[in-house]
């Protein structure tokens, strides 16, 4: 087949774009950026390099279109006609080419909001908390629906794992032309600032073509810390009080702002970054101290510049707005401990008491993040009381909209942040605990090991004495298989902090994540509240527990489709318990970004879950990619905090329960077929003689683990002669980059055909949410997967017999899907979706094409041959182009 003429290509790329339905809006921001890419590409000093990248993405669209055995053989034939040096420069072209189309694809996202918040019609959406709060209220009435609202709780813990294959500097790059492209929106067309915004875009461009993609070398903890740290100074610092002022104004109307909110904070962040130590040596508890610095330091910083910038505004006259006496003894007590500040604030302020007491305030809370012992405050509920006086008064003073204004929302903030922003989690494998207590029980001396373990609980007592007992305290035990390895974590407090010492307090968490784990979790919850020390924290907190379920581990212990059906059916025992022993139940979904992994929409999930199972609560990981997808624009992060906490509230309705109730009844002898068959499927690839060593061929799993991702180490053990060894994050990732998903669908296509009867699937399509939620993950895994592309991969392993089973099931469940769905090609429903996946997948065989030559030259290399450092590069530049354009890794 001829290559396309220059005249044809462009044809051919603008046709297919146009085919995508993309809205012209967006299809407008992807041809500026698009354009002014490949006017860097002109001007890199790199001859021929953008006619060599047009040539390859026109061939790629074409091989996609067409699907010709021909037309995908050309496409490869020009990603291997490139020197190694040429397609390392075309592979970081199109990597630039993905960021910049996931920016056009957020920007549009923000119109969309902003366009749809401009609207009347908008307040009734079906997924908001005003929406969700009046559906409730009509079926359990107005007051029963305000204490559910009132006591909900999202909790998202940010964790580490080393899924964020962008660099800081690539995203800081993103961020900027982000504002830019704004900026454009903005601009009068042909006018100066318009001319302006496209040169510094242009400007921006050429610097994240010329930013090295991959790091030199691995974050450390304390690196991670600081970019979750960049995303709370960006946008969870203010987003989440707005979050709570958009649904006041809605529940409120009119009256909102001059009256006492009915919105409490439900917000609670939470973090393992600097305290995840599971198979990571590299955190110690020097960095868990470290870890709870910087995220303090971040808080009280941003606490005392709003405070500040509320006193500087809050210049109401004594006469107009008379102080309390509650007030005036304030403004005596804290002139008392800052006496030089308050004479030169007062004589600033003299009729001001109100904006007084305010810049004394922010005084004060920056002499708690400088540990100024004299004028810190001792805990956030001080800091709180001060903040309450001052609010009363203004109430007082018939000032409402002043004191449930901007104050209102610091109160907020101090109420959701302390001054510990992230409550810092512990996690530690419960076969440590169990060593290092076999070890001081013994009386032997204590090893390196023995002294960490310990020392990590001494940090615990630490932080809660510096920053507050919300700043740490849950202690997430790893590999849960009995109410022993949860007894042991108080075993060891007692040995960190001697027969005389306080020891901190602990909610000790256990984290059940094998098949066999999850169906003991009812039993080995019933033996633990009758420990001692589990028995007196419940009595402390009200009955509260919580226990957190692992998605990675048991869908690669028996495949996605069991451990979706395991994970139900523990939820719903878990809570049943619960519920007959009147204890408080939180469960922590321990989910990561890919489907493998738990991954997809959070709140169509909530609404899937048992009865009983949310109950106003939901704690879930945000890992790597996701937490800057879902937290890193502001309009998007109030729009996802919205979504969920409508899901949260929704959950507990009556109707939602009962329907989850009667579906889990209903086709209950369809998941018995669906598990039964699914494992069999499973166990017959992954416990196939040679299967670990095979998978470590056919894709670029090794290669992976040297990427500078994260901190953590890719596997447990050294050889990925087992499975076991070997971590989620990577047996997702390695599929994912081969194009075959596989950890997202394997043994669903055959669960489908056990049952059989199509009609009644379809039913359970839509009367099952569990189910549907499981169909439509699937459909977008598949619609990411290649089955050409697939192909090449798998035949780098030379084993016929496991790449069929692999491609069988692949064909299987793609059919299958489509059939259930009742459309005639994958996520034929959901048509934005569809658009998204199929406008990026020629691009994204570009980069496949070119990993795949590398890959293929690394494989046949002689076993006792150096590796070649080019082709290294180039497959690890391809991964992270991959990652971007597929916009998941593990």
């Amino acid at each position: 087949m001829r290559e396309l003429t220059n005249t044809e290509a462009i044809d051919l790329v603008g046709r297919f774009e146009a085919e995508q339905g993309i809205p012209e809006s967006m299809r407008g921001d992807v041809r500026l950026l698009g354009t002014l890419l490949g006017q860097v590409l002109r001007e890199s000093g790199s001859t021929g390099l953008y006619e060599d990248v047009e040539r390859l993405r026109s061939a790629t669209i074409q091989a996609y279109t067409d699907e010709t055995p021909e037309a995908f053989a050309r496409a490869a034939a020009i990603a291997d006609s490139f020197t190694i040096a040429r397609a390392d420069e075309v592979a970081r072209a199109f990597t630039a080419y993905f960021h910049l189309v996931n920016l056009a694809e957020e920007h549009q996202r923000v119109r969309v909001l902003r366009e749809r918040n401009g609207r009347p019609e908008s307040g009734g959406q079906a997924d908001t908390v005003a929406s969700a709060y009046a559906k409730l209220a009509t079926e359990i009435g107005d007051e029963a629906a305000l204490e559910h609202l009132q006591s909900m709780r999202f909790h998202p813990v940010f964790t580490a794992h080393p899924t964020e294959a962008r660099r800081r500097a690539v995203s800081t790059s993103i961020r900027r032309l982000a504002s830019l492209l704004g900026e454009h929106d903005l601009a009068q067309t042909d006018g100066a600032d318009e001319r302006r915004a496209r040169r510094r875009m242009l400007e921006e461009i050429d610097t994240l073509w010329r930013t090295a993609p991959l790091r030199p070398e691995k974050p450390s903890p304390t690196d991670e810390v600081r970019a979750v740290m960049a995303v709370f100074d960006d946008t969870l610092y203010t987003a989440v009080p707005h979050v709570y002022r958009r649904i006041d104004d809605a529940l409120q109307g009119v009256d909102a702002g001059g009256r006492a909110p009915i919105v409490r904070p439900f917000v609670r962040v939470g973090s393992w970054v600097g305290g995840d130590r599971d198979g990571n040596p590299f955190v110690t508890a020097s960095v868990t101290r470290k870890a709870s610095a910087i995220a303090s330091e971040h808080v009280l910083l941003g606490l005392e510049r709003t405070a500040s910038r509320i006193g500087r505004t809050l210049t109401l006259d004594a006469a107009t707005t008379p102080p309390s006496d509650a007030l005036l003894a304030l403004w005596q007590r804290l002139r008392a401990a800052d006496e030089d500040a308050a004479k030169d604030i007062a004589k600033r302020s003299p009729d001001e008491p109100h904006r007084r007491i305010m810049l004394l305030i922010a005084r004060r809370i920056d002499a708690t993040r400088k540990r100024n012992a004299d004028l810190a405050y001792r805990d956030p509920e001080h800091l709180l009381a001060d903040l309450r006086t001052v609010q009363d008064s203004l109430v007082q003073a018939h000032a409402p909209r002043q004191a449930y204004g901007h104050l209102q929302q610091l109160l907020w903030q101090v109420e959701t942040y302390g001054f510990h922003l992230t409550e810092l989690e512990v996690r530690q494998h419960s076969a440590v605990h169990a060593k290092v207590l076999a070890e001081l029980e013994s009386g032997a001396p204590r090893s390196e090991l023995a002294e960490e373990v310990l020392d990590v609980i001494r940090t615990i007592a630490f932080l809660q004495e510096r920053y507050g007992p919300r700043a740490a305290g849950r202690y997430i035990v790893s590999f849960t298989q009995s109410a022993d390895d949860l007894a042991n974590v108080h075993k060891l407090a007692r040995f960190a902090v001697g027969p005389d010492g306080a020891a901190p307090v602990l909610d000790v968490i256990p984290l059940f994540e094998t098949f066999a784990d999850l169906q003991a979790a009812p039993r080995i919850l019933a033996e633990i509240v009758d420990h001692p020390e589990f028995a007196a924290r419940l009595d402390a907190t009200g009955r509260r527990l919580e226990v957190m379920l692992g998605y990675s581990d048991s869908s690669k212990d028996v495949g996605p489709v069991a451990a979706n059906l395991a994970l139900y059916q523990a939820q719903a025992e878990i809570a049943a318990w619960a519920d007959e022993n009147r204890i408080e139940l939180t469960l922590f979904h321990g989910r990561g970004g890919a489907l493998g992994r738990g991954g997809g929409p959070a709140n169509s999930a909530i609404l899937a879950q048992p009865p009983h199972s949310v109950d106003g609560r939901f704690k879930l990981t945000e890992q790597g990619e996701v937490i800057f997808a879902r937290y890193g624009d502001p309009a998007i992060a109030i729009r996802h905090i919205d979504q969920v906490a409508a899901a949260i509230l929704l959950a507990s309705a009556p109707s939602n329960e009962d329907r989850n109730r009667a579906a889990a009844e209903r086709y209950a002898d369809v998941a018995a077929a669906m598990d039964s068959a699914s494992r069999e499927r499973f166990f017959s690839l992954v416990k196939a003689p040679g299967f670990a060593p095979w998978f470590a061929r056919v894709t670029p799993m090794e290669e992976i683990g040297l990427l500078a991702l994260g901190s953590r180490p890719a596997r447990r053990g050294l050889s990925v002669e087992s499975l076991e060894d070997l971590r989620a994050i990577p047996w997702v990732f390695a599929w994912t980059q081969a194009r075959i998903n596989l950890a997202g669908w394997f043994g669903l296509g055959t669960a489908l055909e056990a049952v059989g009867d199509e009609a009644l699937l379809q039913q359970a399509y839509q009367e099952w949410p569990l189910f549907r939620t499981l169909i439509d993950n699937v459909a977008m895994s598949l619609a990411k997967t290649d089955d050409r592309i697939a192909r090449h991969y798998l035949e780098l392993g030379d084993r016929d017999d496991l790449a069929a089973l692999v491609r069988d099931e692949m064909h299987l469940t793609r059919d299958w899907v489509i059939r259930v769905t009742g459309g005639t090609e994958l996520l034929g429903n959901k048509p934005v979706l569809q658009r998204a996946v199929k406008m990026r997948s020629p691009y994204v065989d570009a980069l496949s094409l070119l990993q795949l030559r590398a890959l293929r030259a690394l494989r046949e290399a002689p076993q006792d041959a150096p590796v070649d450092p080019e082709l290294q590069r180039l497959l690890l530049l391809s991964v992270s182009g991959v990652a971007a354009g597929l916009q998941n890794t593990g």
